[in-house]
């Protein structure tokens, strides 16, 4: 079996479109996932937006593929601090569940990594909601540490 991260094609939006919509439908019921669901997911139709970043110079779409199939994708942007300085962010990272444990997702984040590098990013931010503990582990794997906890309280 051979994995692999390149960029994303245009023709490969639908199927990153899809996995999207997977990786919301897996995090809805997890803890804090209802609320991230519906505030933290593009408003636009998301095959608008992966257009939108296809075409920013700042952003970009990566697919992770097994044999040739793709199993997975990741998205990142490059944010500008007040202070001039480049932020790295993960807005996502999917892999579907029976691809995990094989490389997809490291593949992507070493992609993802090196992107950031290449821009000159004083960081990388990416999110993990609270119940996941399996993201979170994932992260600390490649050296990411939280740095921001948001709080909340349902009424």
């Amino acid at each position: 079996m051979e994995e692999q991260a390149k960029v994303a094609s245009t023709e490969e939006l639908s199927i990153i479109a899809q996995l999207a919509d997977e990786a919301v439908l897996e995090q809805m019921d997890g803890r804090g996932g209802y609320i991230w669901s519906r505030r933290e997911t593009s408003t636009v139709p998301y095959i608008l937006s992966l257009e939108a970043s296809m075409a920013s110079p700042d952003e970009e779409i990566w697919v992770g593929t097994l044999d040739n199939a793709i199993l997975s994708y990741a998205r990142a942007k490059v944010e500008v601090l007040r202070t001039g300085e480049y932020l790295g962010v993960v807005t996502d990272i999917y892999v579907t569940p029976e691809a995990r444990s094989v490389g997809l997702g490291e593949a992507l984040i070493n992609v993802i990594i090196k992107w950031c590098q290449e821009r000159k990013c004083v960081g990388i931010d990416s999110m993990a909601l609270p119940g996941n503990r399996e993201t979170k582990n994932f992260f600390e794997t490649f050296g990411f540490k939280a740095r921001l906890l948001t709080v909340h309280r349902s009424l």
